[in-house]
């Protein structure tokens, strides 16, 4: 008996799938890491408390600025693999990958096969997105999370079934959870999608739910409980983190890095939420004469604390900076071009409601992505990622609508198809020269961090923290290498987290012998830079400086402390 054969769309999509996998994951371990949250990878594996609040250092002072769902991916996968480069990355490589057949899952249920290949290929080859797919942050799995909710929310508009549309509000509630407020650049196009694509009413007593436990579905207002329903999933969820917080008393929670007050919320809300728009805040962490400078193959996105071009309406299309139009742009313009083509023939010729839902839908997400990206005041290439589903979507509903409108339309596809070779090409350059999209925060210069840790290892004796730093975000790369506790005199913008009379109180214990100061204070010198803390000032004014007897390259780095 003869085996059945494998459809060709399913090895289309095995192809596709592959062609993803190949450029997320081809020399993965090579790509530069990003220190600063993988030290909070490293302390998170030192005890339950570090894991659930996502410390930054062994100690659990302080914690990094988001929520640590997905460091929880990463802290699984090194202690799986154990710890290393790869390890790191392959969280981030695995969720962009899955994102390509489940793309295509979405599309083909509205659109046919055709629209849902297309769209897959289309987001296998996005640079932007394979090259934070290969990056240590967090934005590739936000994506993933976005793409399974439209999944779900096509499943749920096909059959009125409210169990798929909470399906849905629950993961775009895991997406807030990793990502905040980048996340919710989905929102309004899966709310319009919803609103326009759920059935308002059903008018036969067969088409019921039974397991639900409800009876005919033919009340009107039906639509609205229903999204007032998945509003309330999806608020519970995306602050279950933050209010779990809160059930630990105030002196057990770290200083959220970022904050004001030291408050999870804060740093969601304000320091990753209006802040970002405003562009008021600066990236975490600032360059010092002890940071690396990375300037090697994929040079462009290694300046991690230079904002891309400022806001104008062609930003996305700009030729060179940190996100050239190589990378998103052009794929995007004809994206949405071809949307409003979509929409323009939908609007004339077609009447099905699920067509026209997620056609319209998509069309706003995109919309909305380019719109904000394009004015917000402090944007760096992975954000993208919260809508690039919405770009290769939107394109492979609009080349497959361009195929099926005639003999013209097939051959005015093929040219359209042979777009992709533009971010093919730059992906597969993007893979060559291991460019990454995490920052370099934290990262010291690697003889000096080694001068460093064997000066401190050799003569710290039995001190229970390596030494203070002056900033929470200036030491990252050497908690990645000793994962010893470190005592943090200032939080972002210099804000004080250890007072002068707790810090002579804990050097006279023993409990710290040495300060790391990597910033310098001045008449010139802005009040909020971390050396012109009153804490830095006690260790200048009653420290020994050591900078030069550990090996660093100039004084006024290193003080052993009275």
């Amino acid at each position: 008996m003869r085996a059945p054969a494998i459809p060709l769309r399913l090895i289309a999509l095995a192809l596709i799938t592959g062609l993803a996998a190949v450029l997320r994951l081809v020399d993965l371990g090579a790509v530069r890491l990003d220190p600063f949250y993988d030290a909070a990878v490293r302390s998170m594996g030192v005890s339950w408390h570090n894991f659930f609040f996502g410390a930054y250092e062994p100690g659990g002072s302080v914690s990094i600025d988001k929520p640590p769902v997905d460091l929880w991916l990463q802290v699984s996968s090194v202690k799986l693999l154990g710890w290393g480069s790869t390890s790191l990355k392959l969280p981030e490589a695995l969720a962009g990958t899955v994102a390509v057949p489940l793309l295509y899952a979405a599309m083909r249920r509205p659109f046919g096969t055709l629209a849902g290949l297309l769209a897959a290929l289309a987001l296998a080859v996005l640079p932007i997105e394979v090259i934070t797919a290969r990056s240590d942050t967090m934005d590739a799995v936000m994506m993933l999370l976005l793409v399974l909710a439209l999944l779900l929310l096509v499943r749920a508009c096909e059959s009125g079934r409210t169990a798929w549309l909470l399906g849905s509000a629950a993961v775009l509630g895991l997406a807030f959870n990793v990502k905040l407020l980048e996340s919710m650049v989905a929102l309004p196009g899966l709310f319009v999608l919803a609103w326009l694509g759920l059935p308002r009413e059903r008018a036969t007593a067969s088409d019921t739910a039974p397991e639900s436990g409800e009876g005919p579905r033919g009340v009107r207002g039906r639509r609205a409980w229903q999204l007032a329903g998945a509003g309330a999933v999806y608020v519970v969820i995306a602050l279950s983190w933050l209010g779990a917080t809160l059930l630990y008393p105030a002196h057990s929670r770290p200083w959220a890095i970022g904050s004001t007050n030291g408050s999870a919320w804060n740093a969601a809300f304000v320091f990753n939420g209006s802040e970002r728009l405003t562009g008021k805040t600066v990236e975490v962490g600032q360059s010092s004469s002890s940071t690396q400078r990375s300037r090697g193959p994929g040079g462009a996105v290694h300046r991690g604390n230079t904002p891309i071009t400022p806001p104008s309406p062609t930003r996305l299309l700009a030729r060179s900076g940190q996100l050239p139009a190589r990378w998103l742009g052009w794929e995007a313009l004809v994206a949405l071009l071809l949307g409003i083509a979509v929409l323009i023939s939908l609007a004339r010729r077609d009447r099905d409601r699920l067509k026209r839902a997620v056609a319209i839908g998509v069309f706003v997400w995109l919309a909305t992505g380019i719109a904000l990206f394009s004015e917000m005041a402090r944007l760096h290439p992975r954000y993208v990622e919260s809508f690039t589903p919405a770009v290769a979507a939107m394109f492979g509903i609009g080349v497959a609508l361009v195929a099926g409108a005639g003999k013209w339309g097939r051959w005015l596809a093929l040219p359209l198809t042979a777009l992709l070779a533009i971010p093919l090409v730059a992906s597969i350059e993007a893979v060559e020269d291991r460019t990454s999209d995490a920052g370099n925060v934290g990262a010291l210069n690697s003889g000096e961090q080694s001068a460093l840790s064997a000066y401190l290892l050799a003569h710290q004796g039995a001190a229970h923290y390596e030494l203070a730093a002056g900033s929470a975000t200036t030491v990252a790369s050497l908690i990645v290498q000793d994962h010893r506790p470190v005592l943090m005199l200032t939080s972002y913008n210099g804000q004080p987290l250890t007072s002068p009379s707790r810090l002579r109180a804990l050097a006279a214990q023993g409990a710290v012998r040495y300060a790391f100061l990597d910033s310098r204070c001045s008449a010139h010198t802005l009040k909020t830079t971390p050396g012109c803390a009153p804490a830095a000032r006690w260790v200048r004014a009653h420290g020994t400086d050591v900078s030069l007897q550990a090996g660093l390259r100039s004084k006024g780095l290193l003080w052993r402390l009275p």
